[in-house]
């Protein structure tokens, strides 16, 4: 477990971890679920929140893990899944300001009922979605291993590669990230991500690296191997369960292989998170 660290009056500081992207299709809801399981599996308490109002993948997810449970009569573990509702005020302008302040007392209400907070936010540019940034100890943005996708991080000339200037989502981050620093004297630990990596060398994946390593000195983000394409994530959605609920199977080697590949993955990235958030919880203790 991390070192307890002081949040207001007499209150543990959980740890917050923000899924985010702007881009759809990148593997976001994968990532939010296997964060929030694994932490649960590690003997972490963990709060969840879905402010992907739309797709609500992660709430679906849940209800059908309720539902599995139910029919097959297993105990299986959960989340303590806290809802925040958009603001339902007249003006656009209105709305905004109060919704954002809500969001910030409900933010601090969380704080001291677990060790870890995981946000999921919507793969669209909301207010409120950008504004769950700043609640940010740790940032995990998934990306695919393609120019499409980092697009959103990064301007690239098309000739040579080189790097022209931040994407709209880095200038979000960016500003949520400044006004963390400015209110809790601590910064966001961005973490991205790169799913479905080739497992082969090629052009691409050269290009790739050499771009990363570029965008690593001048954005101040870490990057980490993400999840392959594995069928087994799909196939367990629908059961509401995860890698740390079910077993590899012993009849099929290919399916075991993957089963435990991806279990590496996961494992990889909780790691990774963790060890952010508790640097992040040392600088806190600092400040």
């Amino acid at each position: 477990m991390y070192e307890a660290v002081e949040y207001g009056s007499n209150t543990k500081r959980a740890r917050c971890i923000v899924v985010g992207n702007e881009k759809g299709g990148s593997g976001k809801s994968t990532t939010v679920i296997n964060l929030v399981f694994g932490l649960i599996d590690g003997g972490h308490n963990v709060i969840c929140v879905d402010l992907d109002f739309r797709q609500r993948t992660l709430t679906r997810f849940l209800e059908c893990r309720v539902a599995y449970a139910e029919a097959t009569g297993q105990t299986l573990h959960m989340p303590d899944q806290r809802r925040f509702s958009p603001s339902a005020l007249g003006t656009v302008v209105t709305a905004r300001g109060a919704e954002l302040s809500r969001f910030d007392t409900f933010m601090k209400g969380l704080h001291g009922n677990a060790d870890y907070i995981v946000i999921d936010t919507p793969g669209n540019d909301t207010v409120l979605g950008a504004h769950a940034h700043s609640h940010a100890d740790v940032l995990v943005t998934p990306i695919n291993d393609s120019f499409i996708d980092l697009d959103v991080i990064a301007r690239l000339s098309p000739l040579d590669l080189h790097v022209t200037g931040p994407g709209h989502y880095t200038e979000s981050v960016w500003e949520q990230r400044a006004l963390k620093l400015a209110r809790d004297k601590i910064d966001t630990d961005w973490i991205v991500l790169r799913n479905r990596l080739g497992a082969l060398e090629s052009n691409n994946k050269r290009s790739m690296d050499a771009v990363m390593r570029e965008l690593v000195e001048r954005f101040q983000f870490s990057v980490l191997p993400g999840f392959g394409e594995r069928v087994i994530f799909r196939e367990l959605f629908l059961k509401g369960l995860t890698l740390f609920d079910v077993s590899a199977s012993g009849g099929d080697n290919r399916r075991a292989m993957s089963h435990v590949a991806a279990k590496h993955e996961v494992r990889n990235l909780l790691g990774a998170v963790t060890s952010a958030a508790k640097a992040s919880g040392h600088n806190h203790a600092a400040a």
